[in-house]
């Protein structure tokens, strides 16, 4: 859901070219699969998941969330209204957006993609490719504590280093991951056209385009029948080019190659 939630947010930006707060709402609804919106009901407050204790009270009423969502929207689509760069800019707009908290659910992962979205409005990315979730995750005592620390100081200072050094290690991380996975890519490549009648770029890509893939994606990317496509992964499988994993839901063929760039710990 979370590939898809992006995938919408790059959508609505790459027609529109700015990010609204209706916008948003349609994110965390492909993001959530509901159409809860934004807070309505009061109560919502963040606690110490170690001591229970609450650390910090969002808005709790309906007309202020939507005042400061409007808000927000004006200030990320608004460059006269600052004039910072865009990394720090973006690194404002995260904490301004997780303080007003406005969902019951998924305003992490919401956050995470609104920065992403708001790279490429920027024209910093192309397509949405740098994934600094995993940063976040990775770091999440830190995040949460810097995020605090602005609410309760007002000081800037520690909270943009942290979302600067977490944007550059990922960019780093990024352009290694990409270098690696076309590499394994024209490897593959290699191997199925040199042995393989049935190669074709279509295939390739399709191997490509998610660490698995299944017989019903094959036959829609290729344009071949169930069978067809069945009888070439099952093939490419037993060659062990595929991992196959038999699940309630049907077969699951695993580029295992791609699933370990893609997993390892950096």
């Amino acid at each position: 859901s979370y590939i898809a939630a992006l995938k919408k947010g790059f959508s609505l930006i790459s027609e529109s070219g700015i990010l609204t707060k209706n916008n948003i709402l349609e994110i965390q609804s492909v993001l959530e699969k509901n159409n809860a919106g934004f807070r309505k009901v009061s109560g919502t407050v963040l606690r110490n998941s170690a001591t229970g204790k609450t650390i910090y009270t969002p808005p709790q009423d309906y007309k202020t969330i939507l005042e400061m969502m409007s808000n927000l929207e004006n200030y990320i689509n608004d460059d006269t209204l600052c004039g910072f760069d865009p990394l720090v800019k973006m690194a404002v707009i995260h904490y301004q957006f997780e303080s007003i908290h406005p969902f019951y659910d998924g305003n992490g992962r919401t956050g995470r993609i609104i920065n992403i979205l708001y790279l490429v409005m920027k024209g910093l990315l192309d397509i949405p490719v740098l994934y600094l979730s995993r940063y976040i995750i990775e770091h999440k005592m830190e995040y949460y504590k810097l995020l605090q620390e602005v609410r309760e100081t007002g000081s800037w200072e520690n909270w943009l280093i942290f979302i600067l050094s977490g944007i550059e290690q990922t960019s780093l991380e990024t352009i290694v991951l990409i270098k690696e996975i076309r590499k394994a890519m024209l490897e593959l490549k290699h191997k199925i056209r040199a042995e393989y009648k049935f190669y074709s770029q279509e295939l390739l890509n399709n191997l490509f385009k998610h660490p698995y893939t299944k017989i019903e994606f094959l036959e829609n990317d290729l344009g071949v029948s169930r069978i067809t496509a069945a009888n070439y992964l099952n093939k490419l499988a037993q060659d062990g080019i595929l991992k196959k994993e038999k699940l309630k839901t049907g077969n699951y063929y695993i580029n295992e190659k791609l699933f370990e760039l893609l997993t390892r710990k950096k």
